[in-house]
């Protein structure tokens, strides 16, 4: 009896958005017994967690035949394909084409096909036709956006996913409206630079547009939610939506990465700290229970200690309350590795004080929720989250894939309790 494919996915949710649509070109292709590995390159570290996890996969699977595919497989595909312990490299491309499975499916192929099959991601120039249907249990994912045209110095990932392409607005619309009809009560937009949506499509529309034109033409739809975007790219009317659409959850997670201008513009980011400041005010007065999370580097090359106090002030002067603190790790390939280098103490010592400032700006707001009562989406029968994206702890079992209302009674280990 065949065995179904292994899938081990590292990284992004946009990689285990995009491993449920290879398990469903596997099945297509009728491809049994294999191990497909989805890697990520965003640090050098992500790369050694990829290896690790083939050697490990390999013991457990000795007969099996390996795939490796993911960013780094597209951005480092000799590597891979000189581990003994790997049959096949595809590539970002590739690995959406259901070609790419029917060949490796069929035994009397198999011979003949290529051992590294990674193309120029750079040419590719429309996204790939593999949406599914709810990725996700409770919470739907659609994948509106892939690619990214920026060059920031420290980043790999548009040499791993290629230049922005978009999803049309109305294949996103129906699929949500068949996510929907599933019973899914909430919907996430995802992309690799989402508030770059449109910019290769006939009139150029904006990510605002598309958010109006989902909750105007899904009127079902209870919740809609973005995921990380680039503030400073952020349209007339997604401001517009954040201010009149209650559907739109009142949380957005910003691609900040530091608080300090000299150290944003060697980032080669596109926006300067007033910027961060002014979006986050601009939008808290459209709704004020709007919360923010934001992703941060400490020990950014070149960072000094003041450079870095800048950056430690942005989480009070923006408001932040989620923060997702990256220690800088340089990236082979990227203008930042080439860069003087912070100290690896300092690196971490910095990454400490952010996380104990996010941890802080998370207890204030988790305490200002004691006492209200808030409507809860549930990801499991004692789990769920606020339309502020704060995760509830029940004290009694709740009806899966809902949204209930619940008063909360207090909160412990970065969790509301209710």
């Amino acid at each position: 009896m065949s065995a179904p494919p292994v899938f081990a996915t590292l990284g992004c949710r946009l990689n285990a958005y995009e491993t449920e649509a290879m398990k469903e070109l596997a099945a297509s292709a009728g491809l049994d017994g294999a191990v497909v590995v989805n890697t990520c390159a965003v640090t050098a570290e992500a790369v050694r967690k990829a290896k690790q996890e083939i050697r490990r996969l390999r013991r457990e699977n000795p007969d099996a035949m390996l795939i490796v595919t993911g960013c780094a497989a597209q951005t480092e595909p000799g590597t891979f394909a000189a581990m003994a312990e790997v049959d096949r490299v595809i590539g970002n491309t590739e690995k959406m084409q259901a070609a790419t499975w029917a060949a490796m499916s069929a035994p009397d192929l198999i011979g003949e096909t290529e051992r590294v099959k990674v193309d120029d991601i750079m040419a590719v120039r429309e996204t790939a036709g593999h949406l599914i249907d709810g990725f996700g249990r409770h919470r739907a994912y659609v994948q509106v956006q892939n690619g990214c045209d920026h060059r920031c110095t420290f980043c790999i990932i548009p040499y791993g996913r290629g230049n922005s392409r978009s999803v049309p607005a109305g294949v996103v619309v129906e699929q949500i409206k068949r996510l929907v009809g599933k019973g899914f009560n909430e919907v996430v937009l995802t992309g690799v630079d989402l508030t770059s949506w449109g910019a290769d499509l006939p009139g150029q529309p904006r990510l605002g547009d598309l958010v109006m034109r989902i909750l105007r033409l899904v009127p079902d739809l209870p919740r809609l939610r973005i995921s990380s975007i680039d503030s400073i790219e952020a349209d007339e009317n997604l401001m517009i939506a954040i201010a009149t659409e209650p559907r739109l959850m009142p949380h957005l997670h910003l691609s900040l990465q530091a608080g300090d201008d000299m150290i944003l513009k060697r980032m080669k980011r596109r926006h300067l700290r007033d910027d961060a400041i002014r979006f986050c005010e601009d939008a808290r007065k459209l709704r004020p229970d709007i919360v923010f999370g934001a992703d941060v580097i400490a020990g950014f090359p070149t960072e000094t200690d003041e450079m870095f106090e800048n950056t430690l002030k942005l989480v009070d002067d923006c408001g932040l309350t989620f923060l997702h603190v990256f220690p800088f790790s340089p990236r082979k390939g990227t203008p930042a590795a080439r860069m003087p280098q912070v100290p690896g103490p300092a690196i971490k010592a910095r990454a400490a004080r952010l996380r104990s400032a996010g941890d802080t700006a998370l207890r204030s707001h988790l305490s200002a929720q004691v006492g209200r009562k808030l409507h809860v989406l549930t990801e499991g029968p004692r789990l769920g989250r606020t339309e502020q994206f704060a995760e509830v702890a029940f004290d009694s079992d709740q009806p899966e894939g809902t949204i209930i209302e619940t008063r909360i009674t207090g909160y412990q280990n970065g969790r509301l309790t209710a």
